[in-house]
């Protein structure tokens, strides 16, 4: 599960990876009673609007997912915000599922840090995973139902834009 601001356009990106089979958006790293948009949009939840990833390891990696969540679906550099949006719901997050994925994750931050790929240091958190609360009907898929809607076109299609030319052998129509 990545969480990387707004879940839409972490949404869009990985529905757009070979390898992908399912994304759904919602809530993780809160409780079952504060898991909707309302009270998450609070930043008072400790819930980071998430995205939950199910994908093929024979067609993709899970190091490839981590690259692809880097390079293209977010900023994180970012404390506590995306862009315009502003909170810890917005934050930079992966909860990993057991321990390779969380020193696989941990690893390719501590090279992306030494590398100095970034102008400034990751902030993504790495928590294991506790639960995830699937978002209102009306978040899932949201980009591909409301293409012109502005802060889509603004925030989110460049980003899938991105993993088409950054990432041409993992992207998928």
């Amino acid at each position: 599960m990545f969480a990387g601001g707004c879940f839409w356009g972490v949404d869009a990106v990985f529905k757009h990876v070979k390898g992908v089979s399912s994304v759904v958006s919602g809530y993780a790293g809160g409780g079952a009673a504060t898991a909707r948009y309302g009270v998450v949009s609070t930043g008072t939840t400790g819930h980071a609007e998430s995205v939950k990833i199910t994908y093929d390891p024979s067609q993709i990696s899970y190091s490839d997912l981590l690259r692809v969540f880097f390079s293209v679906a977010h900023d994180p550099t970012q404390l506590n915000r995306q862009g315009p949006d502003v909170g810890s719901q917005y934050r930079s997050a992966i909860f990993y599922a057991n321990e390779t994925e969380r020193a696989t994750a941990q690893a390719y931050i501590d090279q992306l840090n030494k590398g100095g790929v970034f102008s400034g240091p990751i902030v993504t958190q790495v928590a294991s995973f506790g639960h995830f609360y699937p978002a209102e009907d009306y978040h899932q898929n949201y980009l591909a139902l409301h293409p012109d809607q502005p802060y889509i076109v603004f925030n989110d299609l460049p980003k899938v834009r991105r993993l088409q030319q950054q990432f041409p052998t993992l992207y998928k129509p």
